[in-house]
């Protein structure tokens, strides 16, 4: 056997192996919950029929297809709390993306102004709250934000309040801990951009009359627009689905998706209802993924 063929084989499975994963790990769990989405509630175990019966054969598998129905997702339609789920999820999403963004960017372009020796310990900085989990954080906010929490302790104290402020269970609180969490994601992948820029191209437009502001404008923000697009991406597709964040910190008058699913799974036991919700926000978040493709692709050709 040559030696071509021999590297031929792994560069093959290299090749497909993305495929194997989206096959295995998204379309073949997504057709299952696509299934019970169009299936019916039953007091059964599990908790919806049909349910397919490989062992009763060709008969008994068309007789369970022709008993899936679009009811669920009707029923989405009509009903006004999926309906102000998704509407409150997609707002918050967008508002905590743009707020990420411009704290973000500053950070992620200070970050990358540094010398080089500093960089590094910049970036540790920004990944340090990583190693403390997700939800002790989140904890850690509750007692910050609570009626006698240290935000309130040290607003009193500068005597900017004359008495303690509700933070807790308002859309604030909500804000902040999103915010606090999702920060790393928005500059992560502003840094990478605006670091590897050429620094060339700001002097060439400095020696063409441009201004520092100017040449912030018309040369560096249009070259970090990947990462402005990837660190949107990366923050608004899991804001969406947030459940942990707007379920502890924010107010129970509106809920978003998330807590929305966790209800109809856990309290309501309507798994394909909940099914419903899940695809319905999967085709909502596939869109941003396929404009950006789209506009990564325009900039390739344009190249």
């Amino acid at each position: 056997m040559s030696a071509r063929r021999i590297f031929a084989r792994p560069a093959r499975f290299a090749a497909i192996a993305p495929y194997l994963w989206m096959v295995l790990f998204f379309l073949v769990p997504f057709g299952f919950v696509l299934k019970i989405a169009l299936s019916q509630t039953a007091i059964a175990q599990p908790p919806y029929v049909p349910v397919f019966d490989f062992m009763g054969g060709r008969e008994a598998i068309t007789a369970a297809l022709e008993q899936l129905s679009f009811d669920n997702f009707k029923l989405l339609v009509s009903d006004d709390l999926y309906i102000l789920s998704y509407l409150r999820s997609l707002t918050v999403a967008l508002v905590s993306t743009a707020i990420l963004l411009l704290i973000g960017y500053p950070i992620a372009y200070g970050m990358a102004r540094l010398p080089q020796r500093w960089q590094p310990v910049a970036m540790m900085l920004v990944i340090v709250p990583f190693w403390t989990s997700f939800l002790i954080r989140i904890y850690a906010w509750i007692n910050i934000l609570q009626h006698d929490g240290l935000l309130n302790t040290v607003l009193l104290k500068l005597h900017l309040v004359s008495a303690p402020l509700v933070w807790l269970s308002t859309d604030s609180a909500m804000y902040i801990g999103i915010v606090y969490s999702y920060l790393p994601f928005m500059i992560l992948p502003l840094y990478a951009t605006l670091a590897k820029m050429d620094v060339s191209l700001l002097e060439a437009a400095a020696d063409l009359g441009a201004s520092p502001r100017q040449a912030f404008w018309q040369v560096t923000v249009p070259l970090s627009l990947p990462g402005v697009g990837a660190g949107a991406l990366l923050c608004f597709i899991p804001i969406v689905g947030e459940f942990v964040i707007p379920d502890l910190l924010a107010g129970s008058d509106a809920m978003m998706i998330g807590q929305t699913l966790w209800l109809e799974f856990f309290t309501n036991k309507d798994w394909p209802v909940a099914s419903a919700v899940a695809v319905v926000l999967l085709v909502l978040l596939v869109a941003p993924l396929l404009l950006y493709e789209r506009l990564q692709h325009r900039q390739l050709e344009a190249r």
